[in-house]
């Protein structure tokens, strides 16, 4: 559950202010343990069936080839937009490792230390499956609750500045305006269990005394109650301490004890060098799948080593290229995670569950449906224009 995305909550905040930013992100906790609790729910609702995969649930709720359409393309937006956003955050985490040791040194392109970061997944990327990088995954896991405690915990340490300002982010109306739409997919992008809890869920047995939604949602109340720990201290002390300043990633804005700062980004690098290859995996599965059922191809060393080496590239050049992490965390929330987080669950409820009409359960999912699909309208617009202004005044590849 804790990603990256943690580390652009204090920047949202930054734009959504006080008020609003603590009930955007209450509100997302809220929703998201709402609608994870139905996705486990629904796992085992048939009889003597199983749904180990988002599609599918899909399938049992739209039909065969729709349920298909619609959640597949949604899966790969969520896992190639966090590739492409993992690229340019161990590419950033690695060139403040080097500015912060080395003061005095030759300034780098960001471009290389992205590069840096993508030739490790060139390596990586050719483990065979998801056991290959279970130690990865698990290492993962403790160093984004190390970054995220380092984050607030440093910022604690620095103390609230006497020239600290409030007041909004943007000077016009028309850039607070959007820059709350951004805002909103920055908040999105943070809560992103839901694409793979049902793989989890399935690798648990189950019975029907004992059925596994027991255990599971056991697990993903102390996931959330981690969330909520991560989340909200970061957010609040992050946006407390350094005000509208706060930069899209707050590791970024701490500048001492440089040994902290250092370890905290090496941290980051550590954490999304194992989770590039979680989502990457998800991608590889379902191309190689698709090449050798649906277009005959041999399965063999080299279709697997062209398609994860120009997946890795794809990614890697797309980083380069846009190598702007709020901008991206904005429009990949809004517009893959909003979907998959926010509203499909609850459609897929109001289908299979069929709560009655008008009833609390039929009211609330309506109002996450609502709520969710203007999240995936607004935000991304928000988030593009963010980027077009950042893309201005960059010198590309710079």
């Amino acid at each position: 559950m804790v990603g990256a995305g943690v580390l652009g909550l204090p920047y949202a905040m930054s734009h959504l202010g006080w008020g609003p930013g603590v009930t955007v992100l209450v509100l997302s906790w809220v929703i998201t343990l709402y609608t994870l609790w139905q996705m486990v729910e629904m796992h085992e609702m048939v009889p003597g069936k199983r749904f180990d995969r988002y599609h599918e649930l899909g399938q049992e709720a739209f039909g065969k080839k729709l349920g298909l359409w619609i959640v597949v393309p949604q899966q790969l937006m969520v896992e190639v937009g966090v590739n492409i956003v993992y690229m340019v955050t161990g590419g950033k985490s690695l060139q403040k490792i080097y500015q912060t040791a080395c003061p005095n040194c030759q300034n780098l392109k960001t471009t290389y230390f992205i590069m840096m970061f993508g030739a490790l997944q060139f390596v990586l990327s050719f483990c065979p499956n998801f056991n290959s990088i279970t130690i990865v995954s698990f290492l993962a896991a403790v160093m984004s609750l190390s970054y995220s405690t380092i984050g607030w915990g440093a910022s604690v340490h620095k103390g609230i500045a006497p020239e600290v300002d409030y007041s909004p982010r943007a000077s016009t109306s028309t850039g607070r305006v959007f820059g709350f739409l951004s805002a909103l997919g920055d908040v999105a992008f943070a809560f992103a269990g839901h694409n793979v809890v049902l793989e989890i869920q399935a690798t648990m047995p189950s019975t029907p005394g004992k059925p596994s939604k027991k255990p599971m949602w056991r697990g993903v109340i102390i996931a959330y109650i981690v969330v909520a720990l991560c989340y909200l201290p970061v957010a609040f002390v992050g946006y407390r301490v350094f005000g509208n300043s706060v930069e899209d990633n707050i590791l970024i804005s701490l500048e001492k004890p440089a040994w902290l700062i250092i370890m905290a980004n090496a941290f980051v690098v550590v954490h999304v060098i194992g989770s590039y290859q979680v989502y990457a995996m998800g991608v590889f599965d379902m191309v190689e799948s698709y090449l050798v059922k649906q277009r005959n191809f041999t399965p063999s060393w080299t279709l697997r080593s062209i398609v994860r080496t120009s997946y890795v590239a794809l990614t890697l050049f797309l980083g380069i290229t846009f190598p702007f992490f709020g901008g991206l965390l904005g429009f990949f929330g809004g517009f893959a995670f909003a979907p998959t987080t926010y509203f499909l669950p609850c459609i897929i409820w109001l289908i299979l569950c069929k709560p009655k009409r008008f009833g609390l359960s039929w009211f609330i999912n309506w109002i996450c449906i609502v709520l969710g699909v203007l999240l995936m309208i607004l935000a991304p617009i928000g988030a593009l224009r963010q980027i077009i202004l950042q893309a201005k005044g960059y010198e590309f590849y710079s």
